[in-house]
């Protein structure tokens, strides 16, 4: 593995685009990196659930906020908002939805979540 590596994410190795979703993923050695844009309207439950299925969201996350904003409800009852400029992490077991009218764009770097969320 190379020192160094660097990758352009408008330059991913997949991309994958459910429902008002694209998620562009980039390897870096044995990492994965994910940038996340939701659409306005996006809803976990009804644009992701689909794909995936399960009665919540069931990946962990880590990521930071790029632009936009986004609501979310755990399991256990527990909700905040994420706004541009926030890092975050999120267990498993959770619905979220974009407030407003503007797209919520994520970077995310929980290597397992990048990898495999929103894939079938």
């Amino acid at each position: 593995m190379p020192a160094i590596e660097h990758r352009n994410m408008a330059e991913p190795d997949e991309t994958r685009t459910p429902e008002k979703t694209t998620m562009e993923v980039v390897q870096l050695g044995h990492a994965t990196i994910a940038r996340l844009t939701a659409q306005p309207g996006w809803r976990w439950s009804e644009c992701i659930q689909p794909v995936v299925g399960g009665e919540s969201c069931q990946a962990a996350h880590l990521g930071y906020v790029l632009a936009g904003r986004l609501h979310l409800r755990a399991d256990d009852g527990t909700e905040a908002d994420l706004v541009a400029g926030e890092t975050y992490r999120l267990e498993p077991g959770h619905d979220a939805w974009v407030l407003g009218d503007e797209p919520f764009v994520a970077l995310e770097f929980e290597t397992k979540t990048a990898e495999t969320y929103a894939r079938g």
